[in-house]
């Protein structure tokens, strides 16, 4: 392992059959792939699903955030009250560049609200939007707005057109 592999911060309190599920992912992505993980969350909880799958591997770390953003929360409330959430403390590692990547399945309203204040938004670019790859004939596609945008813009909808234009 290099210092130069791309680290993905895991939220492993997001989503269904949190933690058990992502640990599990977290698992089989660092021993399938190569992947590694910092999963964020509650450090005891996370020691306890890891210790279920055998010896951790070296590319699995755990990244200590005592506090959850529930699905059902205020998606911009949440995410500045609970600082301490996974959620949030896994963008601020992608803001530090301690990750090169924040995967959530947990509030998504939340995700986004929190990458606005914590990492912040590409100058000149009023709303960010979340991007879904899709195979489709053999080829790769950018669906943008993939959810979390109530308020679509006509604006908003020519700079993620842009933006996926220039991912591609």
């Amino acid at each position: 392992m290099t210092t130069s592999d791309p680290v993905v911060a895991l939220d492993a309190m997001g989503g269904d059959d949190a933690p058990g599920e992502i640990v599990l992912g977290a698992v089989q992505a660092a021993r399938d792939l190569g992947v590694r993980v910092a999963l964020v969350g509650p450090q005891d909880t996370l020691e306890a699903e890891l210790a279920k799958h055998g010896p951790r591997s070296e590319r699995i770390t755990v990244v200590h955030a005592p506090e959850v953003i529930g699905m059902k929360e205020s998606p911009a409330l949440a995410a500045r009250q609970k600082k301490e959430s996974s959620i949030v403390v896994g963008l601020k590692l992608l803001k530090s560049s301690e990750a090169d990547a924040f995967v959530s399945a947990g509030n998504t309203g939340a995700v986004m609200a929190g990458a606005i204040m914590y990492v912040g938004r590409v100058r000149g670019i009023e709303r960010p939007s979340i991007a879904a790859l899709m195979p489709l004939s053999g080829k790769l596609t950018v669906l943008v707005d993939a959810g979390a945008n109530a308020d679509a813009r006509p604006s908003y909808m020519l700079q993620w057109a842009q933006m996926a234009a220039a991912y591609l």
